[in-house]
């Protein structure tokens, strides 16, 4: 039950058992998005969520991009009205500014997901290159800034197309030529492979697009099979670097696992089965709910049956046809859903709708903390006895990984504890008591930057947080601690005084589960004190004292849809995986 946050005493801080050792080093994926994806900024957003799912599975990423769509042609025809030609020096400067600004562009699509992005320039970046400036090779990296970036932030954006003579002057690498930069990137980092994202799912025998019998795709491509058949879907200059640095590409479609995987071995290409749209039931249109359908409305790849909404005329802040919207649960579930994704703030009403759904073999992805903390494990039951999927990452830290954290630390081996940041509202409230506000106007801020719901309460009371530790213990010890977990209260009569963080912990002691939601003063560890505004962190202690972390943004619409699409995204993958899909 609550208690005043005038008594801070803290549990003891987690300690591992022996000196703490950092987790295994991030896996690091180059992903390569052209112009077919990227065609103007409005696709950011999907190029953030590629991005998102393989952050979230635990990997770095270097996602190297193309200009938008046309914007090379545009920019190559504005320098030649000047009197540019071919073999001017500035040239090359002025066209991989193309490239230059939709990395910046993707950088900032993913840090509105909570993402820790930063993007680099072609200069930057440090690809040296060869031979003519519209068509050189790239033959050396000077990568300081860019293992650096690495080091220090979870997704680094980089210009293709685009290298630096050694006189210092920008080049080109030709049409097509940021495939060629993925494939370079992958080698010098010393990787073996490299994505690239287009707009078709791998590397056929024949045109998909052509009439001339049915296109086969390969599962497995040789070298030869991919000059042979990649025509301008893959630029030939980078399928012969993959081959002499011994790099396999990768050939995929956005939001796919499966892909044609190009390399010293070939498979007799095979049918392709194209997806059916997915069919979601929403649940929920508030902050969560209409962003999900902000996403998914102009997805081809879903198709929106239907939104629960308790008031289906109320005006909404997300454009969708009023037809959709209904307040019959269900006449939601009779449309036949092949997928809820549940939102709704109460969490009475969404556990009974997830087992509804459950029970009717629907998956479920769901944000609904509440809902689920009630026995996830019966959920789970449930969902297993009817051949269907729930997920709930989105129920926990928002657009921060922590279930995901979590379950790697505990395949790693047994789990001593945790301790978290876990609500971004409060979180959010606490720096601006820190900065001096008053309680009335850090609520009001945290309302108006859409993190505070009208009523707080579950928020400052620390029911919130509770329920994401009994979330978080279930994934660690597979169980969780009482309803009677203690919580301090943060209230109107609240003195900051210096740093204040609300800390979500739980211990196995003894075989006896302590956990606890309370107030710190004391901040040791910089992995909290530094967390500003809404961004929630986890710390994860294994038995064996290594000790994981993530951080992200805990609280906001656009983090916690983020996450919500990569659980349906997994679903999706798993779909495809239990019917044999290649």
């Amino acid at each position: 039950m609550p208690h005043s946050a005038a008594a801070l005493a803290l549990v003891e801080p987690l300690k591992p058992s022996v000196s703490a050792q950092p987790a295994p080093a991030a896996d690091v994926v180059v992903l390569k998005f052209g112009s077919s994806i990227l065609r103007t900024a409005a696709q950011a957003p999907a190029v953030a969520s590629e991005v998102y799912g393989h952050v979230r599975a635990g990997r770095k990423v270097v996602a190297v991009v193309s200009a938008l769509a046309g914007q090379t042609d545009h920019l190559l025809a504005e320098a030649r009205e000047l009197g540019l030609d071919h073999d001017n020096d500035l040239l090359p400067d002025y066209v991989v500014l193309g490239e230059e600004r939709a990395a910046a562009l993707t950088a900032i699509a993913c840090d509105r997901i909570g993402l820790d992005a930063k993007s680099l320039s072609v200069r930057e970046l440090g690809v040296v290159a060869e031979g003519p400036l519209e068509h050189a090779r790239p033959v050396g990296l000077k990568g300081d800034l860019l293992r650096q970036a690495l080091a220090e932030h979870q997704v680094v954006v980089v210009p293709g197309f685009g290298a630096v003579r050694p006189d210092e002057k920008v080049a080109l690498l030709g049409r097509g030529g940021s495939d060629l930069t993925a494939v370079f990137l992958a080698a010098e980092l010393g990787l073996k492979r490299v994505r690239l994202v287009k707009d078709v799912d791998g590397l056929y025998d024949r045109d998909p697009a052509s009439n001339s019998g049915r296109p086969l795709r390969y599962r497995q491509a040789s070298w030869d099979d991919a000059r042979r058949h990649g025509g301008a879907l893959v630029q030939h200059d980078a399928i012969e670097l993959a081959e002499s640095r011994g790099v396999e590409i990768e050939v995929a479609a956005l939001g796919r696992a499966d892909c044609t995987v190009v390399g010293n071995h070939s498979a007799p290409p095979g049918r392709s089965i194209p997806d059916a749209p997915v069919r979601v039931a929403v649940a929920g249109c508030g902050v969560v709910g209409g962003g999900l359908l902000a996403r998914l409305l102009p997805d081809s790849r879903y198709e929106v049956v239907g939104v629960l909404v308790r008031d289906p005329k109320k005006a909404r802040d997300v454009d969708a046809p009023a037809e959709l919207f209904t307040a019959d649960r269900e006449a939601l579930l009779d449309l036949k859903p092949d997928l809820l994704v549940e939102a709704l703030s109460e969490g009475g009403a969404g556990h009974d709708l997830i087992r509804a759904a459950l029970e009717r073999g629907i998956d479920v992805a769901s944000a609904n903390k509440q809902a689920i903390s009630r026995d996830p494990g019966g959920l789970q039951k449930l969902a297993e006895q009817n051949g269907a999927r729930l997920a709930y990452s989105a129920a926990v830290g928002g657009g921060s990984p922590m279930i995901e954290t979590l379950r790697a630390a505990r395949a790693a081996g047994p789990v001593a504890g945790f301790e978290a940041v876990l609500n971004g509202t409060v979180n959010f409230m606490l720096d601006r008591l820190d900065q001096g506000a008053d309680f009335a106007d850090a609520l009001s801020d945290a309302r108006i930057a859409g993190f505070a719901e009208e009523d707080p309460s579950s928020d400052l009371e620390g029911r919130d947080s509770a329920a994401k530790v009994r979330l978080l213990a279930f994934e660690a010890f597979g169980e969780t601690p009482g309803d009677d977990l203690p919580c301090d209260v943060l209230a109107s009569d609240f003195a900051a005084e210096g740093p204040v963080r609300q800390i979500g912990a739980c211990r196995l002691e003894d075989g006896v589960l302590r956990a606890s939601v309370k107030l710190d003063r004391n901040l040791e560890d910089p992995l909290f004190s530094a967390l500003k505004g809404e961004r929630n962190a986890l710390k994860v202690y294994g038995e064996d004292g290594r000790v994981w972390s993530c951080k992200g943004r805990g609280a906001g619409r656009w983090p916690t849809t983020e996450s919500v699409l990569a659980d349906v995204a997994d679903i999706i993958r798993a779909r495809h995986a239990a019917l044999g899909y290649h």
